[in-house]
């Protein structure tokens, strides 16, 4: 191996001679990139064309040129090669005669498995220091003049090492590619080539045959005459080198003819619907891809093969100190209640209709997941959806894991509905979802015959496999929690026998609520609650109340800033969701309901909150799960309060997105509170309150916590770790400042 030594102060290394064979766009941007970078002492170019030659010296793409591939590459360190794929069997079969000593290969080919064929057949196996790469990176203009330095940056590029690669020869092309400031992700071969089948050659093949057969029609002036912006943009590929593309698609036959076949199998399906008057196909389809680019691409942008989006982990919320929370706001519609429309309404036969819908990445996740299987929604569209039912057992198997974000709500009433279906399903989420437990809900579906397959210590990735019989059964819960009721509800719906859940305390009962509002009989008597099958669901229209557990953190903001006076409109107050209500008015809150209405089997009011001056308090054991959502915001009312809070039976705050105990006391203790968090609660002595860096961890309810506490903060309280706020409140910064709460985005204000 060459001698790498680092950078001043670390990075990429020093070596002494970069060989890049082939000048073209590619490999040009490769040289001209690490040249400036300075990261070799000389970088030579090989290629048959002398004008590129020459033209590549002249711009600053390389160093020098060579006529002969042998001089070049004697003593090379790293040796690039960027010619057409097919002509990279011709360079490895002379490659292979040399001396390359220490040299590393690599490549750029979009076709792994011929670029290793090829390497096997040259060197009569794949050389350990060959490294082959793929930069998903490119531009309309082509050849060495269009050579750009920055080309890859913020592109993918993926290495796809054969079995015995040198580790220390992988670990220099990474570095190099990372110094272009490219996103470097690895793959195997065969699953490289049948992804770059799907999303680059069959996209460049399709515009190609566009073009050419729109153009043989004799009206074709007027077609391309007329053209909108959308025919340049999907057919802007097909300005492509044509020699470069004949070459991979023969490269890649195999993967390109089963994507294709595939491609043409829908486009037959979409033909039939069209002559049989089929709109629902076609409905079923555009709404579907409408939404799937956005979708997917939040999905891939950490895994390989896609531009990563603009994101950023560590979004900060900077809060100024003080202010008073006044006016009249509607806060967004009901997670619970929005997730629960989207699954019954899926289930149910007919159309439902849904007003209100909470479009957040949770309840957005839900629908998708709906859509993978087979569910035709429209929107949502100013909290408008529409769901076109397919009964209890028309749901089809997914083409692949279904991804749910940061939805726990969404993996654990799903892994109900879908234990009993006779498909296989994957079940998987973000990183904060993966740390959550989930055999909570698997331990007592494999009670009722449920074949689910979990990672380590019960966290997702969840598997369940297809063809169970479901037993119905009479299930104590050892813990009250909505989300396990309500997943073996669900799964009671599939089973055979009644299906009873006993909970050890009320908790909130929107899925009892919206069954029988789908017309299904849900039997509860105390504190059980049980379903038999049998029955069907019928679409219905639903109305989503303003989420009381967004209205929280405004509850509490009015509380305890003086000179509040605020209405929040609308809200759900369902019985079993108003701890947070109840919790406050003990500590002395001055709320009161106005204009209380059932909308839809749902009560509802708006609700005026006027400051006041809040007290300690031991917190009622039986009010903790009508709450549980809320405690986060709970916490900073209990700093400002006077006197001592304690809170005791909140185990589960440690198991949510994050654990909201020792965040959240973390957080204060920064702030200047004094707090003793416990094994199940926390106890907050209230008090002054200062600024200083605070970190949610990804968990919204804790950011959005610590924006409320600067009304009564004297410093700005600065919060680390806000992105996931759009998972439950996407509009909360604009409310916010709507009514008095100034925090804003880091150089946004």
């Amino acid at each position: 191996m060459p001698d790498v030594k680092p950078l001043q102060g670390g990075g990429a290394p020093v070596l002494e001679r970069l060989v890049v064979v082939g000048l073209g766009l590619i490999g040009g941007s490769f040289a001209k990139g690490l040249r400036e970078k300075g990261l070799f002492r000389e970088v030579v170019g090989v290629d048959r064309n002398v004008e590129s030659c020459r033209l590549a010296v002249e711009l600053g793409v390389v160093d020098r040129c060579e006529e002969d591939l042998a001089t070049a590459c004697r003593g090379a360190d790293v040796i690039q090669l960027a010619v057409p794929i097919l002509a990279l069997e011709k360079v490895l079969a002379q490659l292979a005669t040399f001396d390359l000593g220490h040299a590393v290969l690599t490549d750029v080919g979009s076709a792994k498995g011929n670029v290793l064929r090829a390497a096997r057949e040259a060197f009569g196996g794949v050389p350990v220091r060959f490294v082959p790469g793929h930069p998903i990176a490119g531009s309309e203009r082509s050849g060495v003049t269009a050579a750009d330095g920055r080309l890859f940056r913020r592109h993918k590029v993926i290495l796809t090492p054969p079995d015995g690669v040198d580790s220390e020869a992988l670990l220099l092309i990474e570095r190099l590619w990372r110094a272009l400031g490219a996103d470097v992700e690895q793959m195997d071969v065969e699953h490289h080539d049948q992804v770059l089948a799907a999303t680059s050659h069959l996209p460049h093949m399709l515009a190609y045959t566009l073009v050419d057969s729109l153009a043989k029609r004799h009206e074709n002036l007027e077609i391309f005459r007329y053209a909108a912006g959308g025919f340049r943009d999907f057919t802007r590929i097909a300005g492509s080198d044509p020699l470069m593309w004949h070459d991979i698609f023969l490269a890649n036959r195999d993967a390109v003819l089963q994507v294709l076949d595939d491609f043409r199998d829908d486009l037959d399906a979409l033909r039939a619907a069209v002559v049989a008057g089929d709109g629902h196909h076609l409905l079923g389809v555009f709404t579907r891809a409408r939404v799937a680019r956005e979708h997917f691409s939040k999905i891939l942008a950490r895994r390989a093969y896609v531009d990563a989006m603009h994101s950023n982990n560590d979004l900060i919320f900077i809060a100024q100190p003080g202010g008073s929370v006044n006016g009249r706001i509607r806060v967004p519609g009901d997670k619970s209640i929005s997730h629960r429309s989207i699954m019954l309404g899926s289930l149910a036969e007919g159309t439902t209709e849904v007003q209100g819908f909470l479009e957040g990445e949770d309840a957005l996740a839900t629908i998708q997941a709906f859509r993978d299987m087979g569910v035709v929604i429209e929107g949502p569209q100013d909290g408008r959806v529409t769901v076109h039912g397919v009964g209890l057992h028309g749901l089809q198997a997914p083409p692949g894991p279904i991804y749910l974000g940061n939805s726990g709500t969404s993996m654990r009433l799903l892994a109900g509905l879908l234990a009993a279906q006779p498909f296989d399903t994957t079940l998987s989420g973000d990183a904060s979802l993966t740390k959550r437990p989930m055999n909570r809900v698997a331990n007592p579906l494999r009670e009722m015959g449920a074949v689910i397959e979990t990672a380590a210590e019960g966290r997702p990735p969840l598997t369940i496999r297809g063809g169970q019989k479901l037993i119905g059964m009479r299930y104590a819960m050892p813990m009250a929690s909505a989300q396990v009721k309500s997943c073996l509800l669900l799964a009671g719906l599939y089973a055979e026998g009644q299906t009873s859940v006993i909970e050890p305390a009320p908790t909130r009962d929107h899925t009892e609520r919206m069954l029988r509002g789908f017309g299904y009989p849900v039997n509860v008597d105390g504190n059980t609650s049980a379903v038999t099958p049998g029955h069907t669901l019928t679409a219905t229209q639903i109305e989503v109340p303003a989420d009381i557990s967004s209205a929280a953190f405004f509850l509490v903001a009015a509380s305890i800033a003086e000179g509040s006076d605020l209405v929040l409109e609308h809200v759900g107050i369902n019985p079993t969701r108003t701890g947070i209500i109840d919790i406050l008015k003990l500590m002395g809150a001055d709320i009161t309901l106005e204009n209380q209405k059932e909308v839809g089997g749902e009560p509802v009011a708006d609700l005026r909150v006027r400051s006041a001056k809040l007290k300690g308090i031991e917190i009622p054991e039986a009010l903790v799960p009508l709450a549980i959502d809320e405690f986060p915001v709970l916490f900073i009312a209990a700093a400002c309060a006077e006197g001592r809070t304690v809170l005791r039976g909140a185990e589960e705050l440690r198991v949510k997105e994050s654990d909201r105990i020792q965040v959240m006391a973390d957080g204060l203790q920064t702030l200047g509170v004094k707090v003793e968090p416990t094994p199940d609660g926390i106890i907050i002595d209230g008090g002054p309150m200062g600024g200083g860096e605070v970190w949610a961890h990804g968990d919204h309810r804790i950011a959005m916590s610590f924006s409320v506490a600067s009304l009564r903060a004297t410093a700005p309280i600065r919060i680390h770790d806000c992105a996931n706020v759009a998972t439950s409140f996407p509009n909360f910064l604009g409310l916010a400042a709507q009514t008095g709460i100034r925090v804003s985005e880091e150089g946004q204000a």
